[in-house]
């Protein structure tokens, strides 16, 4: 009876020591709702690679790869990230949302924008890509004002915070240049006619004149500083500048070395701005840049290492893995973006499809499994706070690794790696079938991590809820804070279930 009566007291204390690191945390309903969108458009891109080989066996440069690109980066990627930052941002540099509700009308804005822009790259017809990629501008602009204002609000500045302030100017920038890039695609017969003087006419002018301005640039070179902005620009600087908060989190360690931390976030920043110029200019001052880039991410996965040679926690959990193995994808990535900026490379079949590898294993390699990983920790926190939180210390609740299936953890782990590599030969030697194997392999991959999501959605619907009294089951901790149910009682774990 004394462990029974002991415990509400101690899990008060645990949920206490917990309740500062959620503060700050929007609904759970808000980032689920930007992140369920992510994974039904990643099914569907991977069903469409399985589907239609050929959009990885043919050069990039064709409406349908630019449809299922926008559909990974756009659908997948970016909603996925939207809805993480708005839960980890505020949490993570310790600060309120500035507003629910703008991030409400954002995320239909985002969706009515991507699907859009899918569909009309898809039939190429660039004028409604231009109408569609407005209405996903103002959702971008949303987001940008709403992050803006929630990191003026940061009691204390840090490479976090430098790092997302960044991601947001290079997102920023990356779609006034897909903007602009579609506008110099379409044509303005109608400004002959329109008074520059009316509303409309001067719209049409002005964007004619965009129009003229952009065809100076080559159009592949615009496309792939376009391209370089949003992945290295957004994903990979977020990515880096979250994982110096959730990584010592999530192992129980701690940032090394500041400075190395923020020499990281600025060689990325450099070698970004020089290599974006240079892309698009064609110039050849690219390798330079590229360089830049690479020392960024060379002194990042020394800090990375540093960080977890110091962790108290030793052992590594399957998101971990999935995390840890798509930034080790960043070697390879590297090298290939290296040898690409050479100004002389010739473009025939083979660095033809050197691009196509190099930008598949940039976004479903490094950028997909790496968010894959950390969705692991994210979603099954985000169910578990909004269906169990209010009985911490009324009744027992699942452990957060209850939710879940760890062999279908695990499955989906060798399944995307497999079909990384396959698809990433298959795709270099232009072989269809290989790729469709490739494929398939990372459909069912993604189809379990579905299920896994299922498993832990169904606690919203059907909570497991026990009295204190009754006789806990095999592996259910008596103590039911989040820290216990991690498997160490340190208020750093606590804090690491709040992101």
């Amino acid at each position: 009876m004394s462990g029974v009566n002991s415990q509400p007291a101690a899990t008060r204390q645990n949920a206490a020591a917990h309740a500062p690191a959620t503060a700050n945390a929007p609904s759970g309903m808000l980032p689920l709702r930007f992140i369920l969108t992510g994974v039904l458009a990643l099914a569907v891109g991977m069903v469409w690679v399985a589907a239609r080989p050929d959009v990885l066996t043919t050069y990039h440069y064709n409406q349908y790869v630019i449809a299922l690109t926008h559909l990974f980066v756009l659908g997948w990627l970016c909603t996925v990230v939207m809805g993480a930052m708005y839960q980890l941002v505020p949490v993570a540099l310790e600060t309120k949302l500035h507003s629910e509700r703008m991030a409400k009308w954002q995320f239909v804005f985002q969706v009515v924008g991507f699907a859009g822009m899918v569909w009309m790259f898809w039939i190429w017809d660039m004028k409604q890509v231009g109408h569609f990629g407005s209405a996903l501008a103002v959702g971008v602009g949303l987001f940008v004002y709403n992050l803006a204002r929630t990191l003026l609000r940061v009691p204390r500045w840090n490479v976090v915070a430098t790092a997302v302030a960044s991601g947001l100017f290079w997102l920023s920038l990356t779609i006034l240049a897909g903007l602009s890039i579609a506008t110099a695609k379409c044509t303005y017969e109608s400004a002959e006619t329109l008074a520059a003087t009316s509303v409309l006419g001067a719209m049409i002018h002005g964007l004619r004149s965009l129009a003229m301005f952009m065809a100076r640039f080559d159009q592949l070179g615009a496309m792939h500083a376009h391209a370089h902005l949003g992945v290295v620009g957004f994903f990979i600087m977020v990515l880096v500048g979250v994982s110096y908060k959730l990584v010592p989190m999530f192992t129980l360690s701690e940032v090394q070395s500041k400075a190395r931390a923020a020499c990281s976030v600025a060689l990325l920043n450099l070698g970004l701005a020089g290599a974006g110029a240079t892309i698009l200019l064609r110039s050849p001052w690219k390798p330079l840049f590229a360089l830049v880039i690479i020392a960024g991410l060379a002194v990042y996965g020394w800090e990375l290492t540093q960080i977890l040679r110091a962790r108290k926690r030793r052992p590594l959990d399957w998101a971990l893995r999935y995390f840890l193995t798509a930034l080790a994808l960043l070697v390879p990535v590297s090298l290939m973006g290296a040898v690409l900026s050479w100004p002389t490379l010739p473009l025939n079949a083979t660095t033809g499809q050197l691009e196509n590898v190099y930008g598949f294993l940039g976004l479903i390699g490094v950028s997909s499994f790496a968010i894959l990983g950390m969705l692991y920790k994210i979603i099954p926190f985000q169910v578990w706070f909004t269906t169990y939180s209010q009985h911490i210390g009324r009744s027992r609740v699942p452990a957060l690794a209850d939710m879940y299936s760890a062999r279908w953890q695990a499955a989906g782990y060798w399944l995307f790696a497999a079909g990384l590599l396959v698809t990433s030969l298959a795709t270099f030697f232009s072989h269809a079938a290989g790729v469709r194997l490739g494929g398939l392999l990372l459909t069912l991959s993604v189809g379990t991590f579905i299920v896994n999501v299922a498993k832990i959605l169904h606690h919203l619907v059907r909570p497991r809820i026990t009295p204190l009294s009754l006789k806990p089951r095999p592996g259910v901790p008596t103590d039911t804070s989040p820290a216990a149910m991690s498997g160490s009682s340190s208020p750093k774990a606590e804090n690491a279930f709040a992101v």
